[in-house]
C-alpha cells in the first residue's frame, strides 16, 4: 500500500535535508508515525499526500508513483484515493454540517452525494447533526464530522495529523476507536501521525499496525 526508497526533502535554506529510511506497508495494515515535533511526520504526510513533490528518491501509494503524476493528474488521484483529518479541523461555520460534507465532491467539480453523507452520519452516530453549523457541536461531534468528510469519497489512504491534539484523555480514547473502525468498515489505509503518548499506548501492540520512529 505504501513504500519508499531513498526518499528525502529538503527545504530551501535549511542546512540539511530529512531523510527517510526505507520502508514498506502491506494492504490490510495501518501505519502509527511517532517523533517529536520538527522529526518530519507532517513533511511525510505532505509527500504521502503529494502536497509536497518528491524531490528524492521513489515513493509509490496505492499502486502510483506520485513523482510520475501532472499536477493535473496528481489533483484527482489525490480527489479519488485520499481522505484526510487534518490537526484543525477546518469545517466551515457559514455551512452545516450536511453542507461541510458535500465540500469534497463539489471541490473536484461533481454533485453532492447525501445519501453518502447520510450513511457516514449514521455510521459514527451523529445522524441527527445533519443540519446544525460547526459552532453547535461539541468536540466530539466536530471530531466525528471531520472523519465523515474524510471518508465522503470513499479513500483507499486516511490521514490522521495528530489527531489527539487538543483532546482530553477520554476524547483521545475515542478519536482512535473511531478512526480504526471506520478505517476497517472502509476497507482503507490508515496512517495516524502523532508524538503523544497515549496514543502509542493505545496503539501499541496492535497487530494491524506498524510503527515507524522518526
Amino acid at each position: 500500500m505504501l513504500a519508499w526508497q531513498g526518499l528525502a526533502h529538503h527545504y530551501a535554506g535549511a542546512e540539511h535535508a530529512i531523510r527517510y529510511a526505507d520502508f514498506a506497508l502491506g494492504h490490510g495494515r495501518h501505519l502509527l508515525l511517532r517523533g517529536a515535533s520538527g522529526s518530519g511526520k507532517s513533511t511525510l504526510l505532505a509527500l504521502l499526500s503529494g502536497l509536497l513533490r518528491v524531490q528524492q528518491g521513489w515513493l509509490e501509494v496505492a499502486g502510483t508513483e506520485l513523482a510520475a503524476l501532472s499536477p493535473r493528474e496528481l489533483d484527482a488521484w489525490r480527489g479519488a484515493t485520499l481522505g484526510v483529518v487534518p490537526q484543525r479541523l477546518h469545517l466551515s461555520e457559514a455551512l452545516t454540517v450536511a453542507e461541510n460534507l458535500a465540500l469534497p465532491a463539489l471541490a473536484a467539480g461533481q454533485g453532492a452525494d447525501p445519501a453518502r453523507a447520510a450513511e457516514l452520519l449514521d455510521a459514527l452516530d451523529i445522524a441527527g447533526l445533519a443540519g446544525r453549523r460547526p459552532h453547535q457541536l461539541s468536540v466530539g461531534q466536530a471530531q466525528r464530522v471531520a472523519l465523515a468528510r474524510a471518508l465522503m469519497r470513499r479513500p483507499r489512504l486516511l490521514l490522521a495529523d495528530e489527531p489527539s491534539a487538543n483532546l482530553d484523555d477520554e476524547h483521545t480514547v475515542n478519536m482512535l476507536a473511531l478512526l480504526l473502525d471506520a478505517a476497517e468498515r472502509e476497507g482503507c489505509t490508515l496512517v495516524i501521525a502523532s508524538h503523544d503518548a497515549r496514543v502509542v499506548e493505545a496503539l501499541g501492540g496492535r497487530d494491524d499496525v506498524s510503527e515507524l520512529s522518526l
